[in-house]
């Protein structure tokens, strides 16, 4: 059995030049989706729709799937307007953020149902098997389970035996498989607050850190990240051994959430032990052995406290 591997959208704000190269290599990469666009804030506007239009262009002559992002949090009626463009467009398939682009999503999906289905993005609050039939009737495809739900949790909500019928067929799930956990999302930009500025003059100070900027305990411990508006875990989650558990859970789809160092070469291990037969064991270890940005851990998945560390 082989996984699908989605490249989640870029959580941080990296130059346009290291954006272009970074997605140069994901054409390049086994990743089957690309999900593209500004999730976090609108304050990062470097690259324009338009910008991010000719990227999926790009991308998808490189032979990838691409959807678009919405933002998670949208607090002004320019943001507002933002999510309505995306959600218009009928090119390309939408991740919903929240419920304003669901709302526009299924108005679209109703007014034309040939459209592609949109997906149901990890922070629209689907907990049981109600929620996300009521969603899946609004014209989704696909669904990305929120991030602290273990695997055994996902089974029971859209079972492979049983699963919720979509706008296309059965929906299709998928999990959260690598990166730093997207946790919270708050008014205040707490990375401006950190450098002692007002939000609306930050300064960009989110450029200074390409994965976040972490928080540690009073005993020394890495513990949060803070990404602007957004609040992380510092460990990254990691499922590369979880393969037999996420088969049998009925899981599609592994998202791998970007990060600054040594991306193409964990997209190429995920690859290695869902596509290629290898085995995960010797895998985790060339993973710990790379300068990543946090531990590994996988506790969520495992019904545990998500600060517990991958066991082999």
């Amino acid at each position: 059995m082989t996984m699908n591997l989605t490249i989640g959208p870029l959580l941080y704000w990296w130059p346009r030049a290291a954006l272009m190269d970074f997605y140069a290599q994901v054409a390049e990469g086994p990743a089957h989706t690309v999900v593209l666009g500004e999730a976090v804030c609108s304050r990062r506007n470097e690259f324009k729709y338009e910008d991010w239009m000719a990227l999926a262009r790009d991308l998808q002559a490189a032979g990838k799937r691409v959807v678009l992002a919405t933002q998670a949090l949208v607090m002004s009626e320019a943001e507002l307007r933002s999510v309505r463009r995306l959600c218009e467009q009928d090119e390309f398939a939408v991740e919903a953020g929240d419920a304003s682009a669901l709302r526009l999503l299924a108005q679209a999906a109703a007014a034309a149902p040939s459209r592609p289905a949109f997906v149901l993005g990890p922070h629209i609050n689907i907990y049981n098997r109600l929620a996300l039939q009521e969603h899946a009737a609004l014209g989704a495809g696909e669904w990305v389970a929120p991030v602290e739900l273990s695997v055994e949790a996902v089974a029971t909500i859209n079972p492979p035996a049983d699963p919720v019928l979509g706008i296309d067929g059965p929906i299709r799930t998928e999990v959260f498989a690598f990166g730093r956990l997207p946790l919270a999302f708050s008014a205040r930009c707490f990375t401006a607050r950190h450098h002692r500025l007002n939000k609306d003059e930050c300064e960009f100070r989110c450029l200074q850190d390409p994965d976040g900027l972490l928080l540690k305990t009073s005993e020394g411990q890495p513990f949060l990240a803070l990404n602007g508006i957004q609040t992380q875990s510092a460990s990254l989650q990691c499922l590369v051994t979880h393969g037999p558990l996420l088969h049998r859970a009925g899981v599609q789809s592994l998202r791998l959430s970007p990060c600054s160092a040594h991306f193409d070469t964990v997209v190429r291990h995920f690859d290695a032990v869902f596509n290629q037969g290898a085995a995960p064991g010797p895998v985790l270890q060339a993973l710990h052995g790379l300068s990543l940005p946090g531990a590994l851990v996988d506790g969520f998945a495992r019904h545990e406290a998500g600060l517990m560390e991958v066991v082999a």
